[in-house]
């Protein structure tokens, strides 16, 4: 079976890895901020809370401390929607879009492991998607965001973050291995 299966061509790891340090040394030079996500999906759902319910949007705390500290940074009258993280996901989205219509591995496919069906590995991965993003609001970001950016400014708190996300991930990869190992 495995020699009559189509080889795909991925980027070499260690190639991607200089590229993606040198983006976040572009974006901590051009923005004077490092990499995220968890903050363009948060400005995303405070512009919709304050489209849909205003009300809600006002009375609120999350929202409240979101809004105060754009005040903050002299941006309050700004749209959420025009937070870079925003346009930093956009250019993710459009990227990984291209990227995959570039190498012809642009199809509508999910990719499991013989032992599991397509429908428990979208479960796993939905629910791998809640406990990320209720993660990164309890660590106030995502892994790029405080682990990555962390890491690039020496700080401590991004060096236990990366710890923290490879521990978890050797401690769980015992339980959840049948899901991919053939």
């Amino acid at each position: 079976m495995a020699k009559n299966m189509k080889k795909i061509k991925y980027l070499n790891p260690y190639i991607g890895g200089v590229l993606l340090g040198l983006v976040l040394l572009a974006t901590n030079f051009i923005s004077g901020r490092g990499l995220g996500a968890s903050g363009a999906i948060k400005s995303t759902i405070v512009a919709g809370v304050k489209t849909v319910s205003y009300d809600h949007y006002e009375k609120a705390e999350f929202y409240k401390e979101y809004a105060d500290k754009k005040a903050s940074r002299g941006k309050a009258d700004q749209s959420p929607l025009k937070d870079w993280l925003v346009f930093e996901m956009l250019g993710v989205l459009v990227g990984g879009f291209l990227s995959g219509a570039v190498a012809g591995r642009l199809k509508l496919k999910t990719e499991h492991s013989p032992r599991i069906t397509a429908n428990r590995r979208l479960i796993f991965a939905l629910l791998g998607g809640i406990f990320f993003g209720f993660g990164s609001q309890l660590g106030r970001g995502c892994t790029s965001g405080s682990a990555l950016s962390g890491m690039a400014v020496l700080s401590l708190g991004g060096f236990i973050t990366m710890a923290a996300i490879f521990g978890t991930a050797y401690a769980f990869a015992y339980v959840f291995r049948k899901n991919w190992i053939q």
